[in-house]
């Protein structure tokens, strides 16, 4: 099975084998967004446990 593309570039893994993920909503109409919700946007995040058996299917492992 092929890994879905898209997802080697949204995913990855971190030392233990959790996924990491990036926020959404961090890319354009900024201007409204406060500095604290921006930076903390930028920040990654950890996969929920409800979608971590979707993205390893993306990700064929």
């Amino acid at each position: 099975m092929k890994t879905k593309s898209g997802a080697k570039k949204r995913f990855a893994f971190t030392g233990t084998g959790k996924i990491k993920r990036k926020h959404a909503y961090k890319s354009h109409i900024l201007t409204k967004k406060s500095n604290k919700r921006k930076r903390n946007l930028g920040y990654t995040a950890v996969v929920d446990k409800a979608d971590v058996k979707a993205v390893k299917d993306m990700l064929a492992c």
